[in-house]
């Protein structure tokens, strides 16, 4: 079976950790030899609710026995993905009431800066150094980390940087700008949350400049930071939000909302503006349903920060420099790479998932299931001070 893997499906780096899935349920994955794995990445923030939560499942199994894909995207009511984006609304400013659905989060990205430029007229768009938004072509062009967009060049053009958290780079931003193209919280720069009210002073000079403020999610929406969104810990409404991974509890899906003035936009002149043969699927929309539903109808969001506390509170240990990040996103960072890397493969050999992050070589990822107990967080940091203690042997 490996032989296959890496001759017959196209690879990503030259040495995948290529375990052999059997199953996976709750915060585990089983593998092909019946190991058990502790997961704290979550299929990188998508599986919130862990792996096959019942609930998400019964509305799968529900709406494939009646439809599934029926009609290209916008054309047909299909009840789900009517349900899911006017449920959506709900929790959200009344500025951020429309939703596109697209399939992924690289695709909302695409959209939303299509529909940035069609609604200003303008064309700059500005995005933070060392921001990850996606690899298609428009999101590798706002990506900003040059090693990894040079060898495809050329990219989309008028695409300028700011470095995150700095006030002063704000004044870059004019009345020729678009957008401004900001995650929440940095992901793959090693969660970095944003300091001293930037994010409002970030709004402030968009409203000023007539240019639009897109906020990133992908990867800190859906409860992982205590709220639905982590813009609501902030003083800072976006025009554009942009969703992905935890919103289908592990199903591809992507999202961008605006406001319905703007998003009409994409209606005409011209017609067609953005369009998706499998967004909004029906199937899809119904685990996203469900998903939503079960985040803001139980605890989860609330329990996130409590098991957040607990994280940090358990992993202490001389080798961990600083824990970042909020709720259940959280990056342990080290002093150097070669720790990081010994953490996450000597965790592996015991059970426990741990996972890179893109930028920064010194970050390890926790990102668990929302659902995932307190017994299995103390399981889980137990392994890893386990293994820290060995590496300092």
């Amino acid at each position: 079976m490996k032989n296959d893997f890496l001759r017959y499906q196209a690879q990503t780096t030259p040495n995948p950790l290529a375990m052999q899935v059997s199953h996976a349920k709750g915060s585990y994955i089983y593998d092909t030899d019946g190991k058990a794995h502790l997961d704290f990445v979550a299929g990188v923030s998508a599986c919130g609710l862990g792996h096959c939560h019942p609930k998400v499942i019964a509305a799968i199994q529900e709406q494939s026995e009646k439809y599934m894909h029926v009609m290209v995207y916008g054309e047909y009511i299909q009840q789900p993905a009517v349900a899911f984006t006017k449920l959506l609304a709900s929790f959200l400013p009344s500025t951020l009431q429309t939703t596109y659905l697209v399939n992924s989060g690289t695709e909302a990205i695409e959209g939303a800066l299509k529909l940035a430029r069609r609604f200003t007229g303008r064309s700059e768009i500005i995005a933070a150094k060392q921001a990850y938004h996606g690899n298609t072509m428009g999101s590798l062009s706002i990506m900003g980390f040059e090693e990894r967009k040079s060898a495809f060049r050329p990219l989309i053009p008028d695409v300028s940087f700011i470095h995150f958290n700095t006030a002063d780079d704000l004044m870059k931003i004019t009345d020729r700008t678009a957008a401004v193209v900001l995650e929440t919280i940095q992901g793959g720069a090693g969660f970095i949350e944003p300091s001293d009210g930037y994010l409002e002073k970030v709004r402030q000079r968009c409203t000023a400049t007539g240019t639009l403020l897109i906020l990133d999610e992908i990867q800190p929406g859906f409860g992982r930071t205590g709220k639905l969104f982590a813009f609501e810990h902030y003083d800072c409404t976006p025009d554009i939000l942009v969703m992905g991974k935890g919103m289908a509890s592990g199903l591809p899906v992507g999202a961008f909302t605006a406001s319905h003035e703007m998003m009409a936009t994409l209606q005409e002149r011209p017609k067609l503006g953005h369009i998706t043969t499998f967004g909004g699927n029906p199937v899809i929309a119904s685990a996203c349903l469900a998903t939503l539903k079960e985040i803001t109808e139980s605890n989860l969001m609330e329990e996130a920060m409590k098991k957040g506390k607990i994280f940090r509170k358990l992993l202490r240990h001389p080798s961990i420099n600083e824990i970042r990040g909020k709720g259940l996103m959280l990056a342990l960072l080290f002093e150097n790479k070669e720790i990081a890397d010994q953490l996450i493969l000597g965790c592996a050999k015991k059970g426990l998932i741990l996972f890179w992050l893109l930028f920064e070589p010194r970050a390890v990822r926790i990102t668990p299931p929302l659902t995932i107990s307190v017994a299995e967080i103390e399981k889980g940091c137990d392994i890893i001070l386990s293994v820290l203690t060995e590496l300092e042997q």
